[in-house]
């Protein structure tokens, strides 16, 4: 198959529609901080509440989605997730203006925005597994990651400009602009989704909720692969607050240096999508994802030594590109490998619960080396970040298993 595939005209409304949704995520990026601090005056403690506790709390909320959602058709749930996350956040430009914004709505917000976050990518991993056959899921994958890495170059330096000109509120209103476009353009796929076949039981049960985690840790390689994913992108984002009390800080670089410092090594993220298939094909599926996977774990550690001036932000750069170059890789095969693991009838059900473990992982380890940090110092709590990185490759599925998901669909398709 071709990088340039026709994937259906389905598949690329919903294309359009992630890469309009991801492009407003971006051009609000780090809008909500801003706000609280600009507008409502809120202290270190309030600004650090409201990324990690709503994103905790949002996980939370969205456990019970999961298995809701599992049986019900994706494309009505995808829409509503998108109008959910539309009136939630227009609700902040609205409050503003009539000058009734409180730090509580905004917390608020957070929470159901990241709810319906979780719900949303869960429900899209399920749809996407019916919408195409199994041989083209890498390449919308792939598709899909590239979009989010483009997204991630052109979206902060533009909403940076748009905060600058009409304040941060204006592109919050973007953002919730782009989530109702979205919906459109899902709306706009047309086409028939089946119902799912239900269970024997209709109601939701307090043991449904745990479902999803059931079918991962049975899995003798999405259980390690869990726990790897959990563990990396819960220290990685645990050092991006350090790195930017060491960068903003001690060593002190300008924002747009900080900003310039992220942002253009993701076209790293890129080059890594656009290689995802060719190394698929070239070493196999289970090889590429170790191989990835190892070699994004050796960089972070680099983070812990940049020094002040040129030389310090160029080695932030290098670090950074090779560190969304492989993950530009991995992601893809990675979240194909997922799909192709799970059963039609639990694919919502394991990605909400991958997602929810994720996001409260990470909350939790960006609290812990919050402390870490105040103790130890930024530096030297990055740098054991990064040690720590350097052992989540033994978590990776080194050997290989059978799908255990290949009888059921066998049966069910009977």
């Amino acid at each position: 198959m071709r990088s340039g595939q026709r994937l259906g005209r389905r598949f690329g409304w919903l294309w359009g529609a992630y890469g309009t949704s991801a492009l407003g995520t971006w051009l609000a990026f780090g809008a909500f901080p801003l706000i609280a601090v600009r507008v409502l005056d809120a202290g270190p403690a309030e600004v650090a509440a409201l990324s990690s506790a709503g994103s905790a709390v949002g996980a939370a909320v969205a456990v019970p989605l999961g298995p809701w959602v599992e049986f019900r058709r994706k494309r009505p749930v995808l829409i509503a997730m998108d109008l959910v996350r539309f009136a939630a956040l227009l609700t902040v430009p609205v409050a503003y203006a009539l000058g009734a914004l409180t730090f509580l709505q905004l917390l608020l917000v957070s929470v159901v925005v990241a709810a319906a976050d979780i719900t949303f990518r869960a429900a899209s991993g399920a749809h996407l597994k019916t919408l195409l056959p199994a041989a083209d899921l890498l390449v919308a994958n792939a598709r899909f990651e590239s979009t989010a890495w483009t997204t991630t170059i052109i979206g902060p330096p533009l909403g940076g400009a748009a905060i600058g000109l009409l304040g941060p509120v204006a592109t919050v209103a973007a953002d919730a602009v782009s989530y109702l476009l979205s919906a459109l353009g899902i709306g706009a796929m047309g086409g028939h989704e089946p119902l799912p076949e239900r269970r024997e039981a209709v109601r939701l049960r307090a043991r449904d909720l745990l479902d999803g985690w059931r079918h991962i840790l049975a899995d003798a390689t999405l259980r390690p692969l869990f726990l790897h994913t959990a563990l990396f992108n819960g220290l990685v984002m645990a050092a991006s607050p350090l790195l930017a009390v060491l960068m903003l800080g001690r060593l002190g670089f300008a924002p747009w240096q900080y900003g310039l410092a992220f942002a253009a090594p993701s076209i790293g993220g890129l080059l890594g999508s656009r290689l995802a298939r060719p190394l698929v094909t070239r070493l196999g599926q289970r090889r590429a994802l170790v191989m990835a996977g190892t070699m994004r774990a050796i960089w972070p550690v680099g983070l812990a030594f940049p020094g002040s001036g040129t030389a310090g932000l160029l080695l932030v750069m290098g670090v950074e590109l090779g560190l969304i170059f492989c993950c530009g890789v991995f992601n893809p095969v990675h979240a194909t490998y997922r799909l192709e693991r799970t059963a039609p009838d639990r694919v919502t059900r394991m990605l909400s619960a991958w997602a929810v473990t994720t996001k409260a992982s990470t909350a939790a380890l960006t609290a812990v080396w919050g402390v870490l940090g105040g103790v130890l110092g930024p530096r030297t709590a990055i740098g054991l970040a990064g040690v720590f990185l350097l052992a989540t490759p033994l978590l990776l599925p080194h050997r290989a298993a059978a799908l255990p998901s290949e009888p059921e669909s066998a049966s069910s398709r009977a």
